[in-house]
């Protein structure tokens, strides 16, 4: 699978809007580069480091619990760390500040629990595309992707995608469609088929052995074309 960034993005849901405006600028650091509707009363707020997006997309009906899935924590590269500050978004969720280049972090890394390392590491080669950089580490160019042993208690694909917490990862690819297709037919679960969001962009979603969303994301302002 071709990826048209070297980073992948991560998403999370909430209902509270004030609070992880104020958490994601005052208390992570980043800034907020623009805001989506995606309908049904969901707003994107979309928060850049390098050429990763934070996705906090915050829905105005009241949301049903994620649970805790597969994705455990997201950590944030930010020029202005000295050290490793671990901290809690207003729902709980695990956001760790680092230093640019800690654990080779740039953008944003992820950590995964899943059942089994070998068989997602396969998955995340063969399925999507990823490389494997070290047993148990993956990339997308440069944003990471750490699989830890371990079993979710509630993995994300047995609840809606959208529900609060940290819920999906997006891969930026040339072409919705194929990407999709190729996922499909190398074993991929299919969590949502392809739809366009008016002219932004083209995208699909899997889920994978443990259960995470990921978005196929065919984005106009990064190939350059129509959707």
């Amino acid at each position: 699978m071709a990826f048209v960034k070297p980073f992948f993005d991560v998403g999370l849901f909430s209902n509270r809007a004030e609070q992880q405006q104020q958490f994601w600028t005052e208390q992570v650091g980043l800034s907020l580069d623009h805001t989506l509707k995606l309908g049904g009363g969901v707003l994107q707020h979309r928060y850049q480091t390098d050429a990763a997006v934070m996705k906090v997309n915050v829905a105005r009906d009241p949301l049903p619990p994620g649970g805790d899935g597969p994705l455990q924590q997201v950590l944030v590269a930010c020029s202005d760390c000295t050290s490793v500050e671990s901290l809690r978004d207003p729902d709980g969720n695990r956001i760790t500040r680092v230093p640019p280049g800690h654990r080779g972090i740039q953008g944003l890394a992820v950590e995964l629990q899943v059942a089994d390392v070998a068989a997602s590491s396969a998955y995340y080669q063969q399925v999507l595309g990823l490389t494997l950089q070290a047993p148990g580490i993956l990339t997308c160019g440069q944003g990471l992707v750490f699989l830890q042993q371990g079993q979710p208690a509630n993995p994300s694909g047995s609840t809606p995608l959208a529900a609060t917490g940290l819920r999906y990862l997006t891969l930026q690819v040339p072409d919705c469609d194929a990407a999709y297709a190729q996922a499909i037919a190398a074993g991929a679960t299919s969590g949502r088929a392809p739809v366009t969001l008016g002219s932004t962009a083209r995208i699909a979603f899997v889920i994978d052995p443990d259960g995470l969303w990921i978005e196929l994301s065919e984005r106009a302002s990064l190939t350059g074309k129509a959707v």
